[in-house]
């Protein structure tokens, strides 16, 4: 059987980089105290993607992989990008949630955070017109808590409010853009322009990269749940039902479980409702002084590294995605991606709510066609661009806390 760009690698999944700097990854400016640089570059066959992803909060830079189901013409040998988005987005809640509980005095026994992501997309991807658009999304705790049911519906809404994602969801927030078309310097016309120069292209530092020695990472940051019984009858006890849309929209519902893990590392089981997509069982941890437990940070990705490329991902297979569809001559294409949070109201210490800007990105395309035909490959793959419409949108959780004994 012929193996895939990823499997002819033979590299893990996940994996902490040692020579980020000097590959050609440094770290980005960091004005709000947790700021992200991604860069992604899609390999061959344009669904399978490989990403760097570099926080100026810790220096730390993980190398991530991505693949897409079959139905998008993926391989699924890798987590999709909305699984990225989901897990950290579940990481950073759970981070606010356990550190603002201990700050109250508030026991949270048996913990379990709950989160469904909810999608859509109407229109027509060949014809240009199809948009994609996120609802909110819906949280919930399950825990033997030690206060009434007031007091621990107050600290998961303040929680949300803390998470840095508070800054991405709550607002409109429309993604800024770059776009290096053939080696030219184009405006983009329709999408919103970041308004100065792009970042110089630096080529593909990807096979420069190297794995750190003396890793701190855990072993089996990532996995398929196909054989994990308990992970899988978990996430079935916690689903709620999808909602209904018209006819003419697809849903997209992303249903995430997390638990906390006696060493503080964060365990996230997720599944997908439709289509033939796998099920994934992740690790996430915050950097030392960032939230970790017991001064013992970095052991897998946080939540804010995960975030960032769940959104460089998502745009990047719009981008390919549209351009196999149309048949446009798209040869080669990246980005640099930076995301600006501030550090976690809780977990970071600031009491404050969680900001964010908006996303900035710089697009690199190689065609052999115009440059009107980037400028539409452009406007499309944010239009379509799942995370890109959960940036641009307002969106308000819905949340929800349940005493285990009501639950039961």
């Amino acid at each position: 059987m012929t193996k895939t760009p990823l499997e002819k690698m033979g590299e893990p999944l996940y994996y902490i980089v040692g020579n980020a700097t000097e590959a050609g990854f440094p770290v980005p400016p960091n004005p709000h105290g947790q700021s992200i640089r991604t860069w992604v570059r899609a390999l061959e066959g344009g669904m399978q993607k490989e990403a760097v992803v570099v926080s100026a909060a810790t220096g730390t830079a993980w190398r991530f992989a991505c693949d897409e189901g079959v139905h998008l013409g993926g391989h699924n040998k890798a987590p999709n990008p909305l699984t990225y988005l989901s897990a950290g987005m579940i990481a950073s809640y759970t981070n606010e949630i356990t550190a603002l509980a201990e700050q109250r005095g508030i026991a949270l026994g048996n913990l379990e955070v709950v989160l469904d992501n909810l999608y859509f997309r109407e229109g027509d991807f060949r014809q240009g017109s199809m948009s994609s658009e996120a609802l909110p999304p819906e949280l919930q705790i399950l825990c033997d808590a030690d206060c009434d049911d007031q007091t621990l519906n107050e600290l998961l809404y303040q929680a949300v409010a803390a998470s840095p994602l508070n800054g991405l969801a709550r607002g409109e927030l429309p993604s800024l853009f770059t776009l290096v078309h053939n080696g030219k310097v184009l405006t983009p016309e329709h999408v919103t322009p970041l308004g100065r120069k792009p970042f110089a292209n630096p080529g593909d530092n990807f096979p420069n990269l190297k794995a750190a020695e003396n890793s701190p990472a855990v072993p089996d940051l990532i996995r398929l749940m196909e054989e994990d019984e308990a992970a899988i009858e978990a996430l079935v006890k916690t689903r709620i039902p999808s909602p209904e849309l018209d006819d003419d929209k697809l849903l997209l519902h992303m249903h995430t479980r997390c638990v906390q893990r006696p060493d503080g590392v964060k365990e996230i089981h997720k599944e997908q409702f439709s289509n033939a997509v796998p099920s994934w069982r992740y690790l996430s941890d915050e950097g030392e002084g960032f939230g970790s437990q017991k001064n013992n940070g970095g052991r897998a990705p946080d939540a804010a590294s995960l975030i960032s490329a769940g959104i460089g991902l998502c745009f990047m297979t719009q981008m390919g995605r549209y351009s196999h569809m149309a048949k446009l001559p798209l040869h080669n294409y990246s980005i640099i991606q930076d995301t600006h949070f501030s550090l976690g109201g809780a977990s970071g210490g600031t009491g404050e709510a969680g900001v964010a800007q908006a996303v900035e990105t710089h697009v690199y395309m190689e065609t052999g066609a115009g440059d009107d035909v980037a400028q539409e490959i452009l406007r499309v793959g944010e239009k379509t661009c799942f995370l890109h419409a959960f940036c641009r949108n307002d969106l308000k959780p819905k949340v929800r806390g349940i005493k285990s004994s009501k639950a039961a």
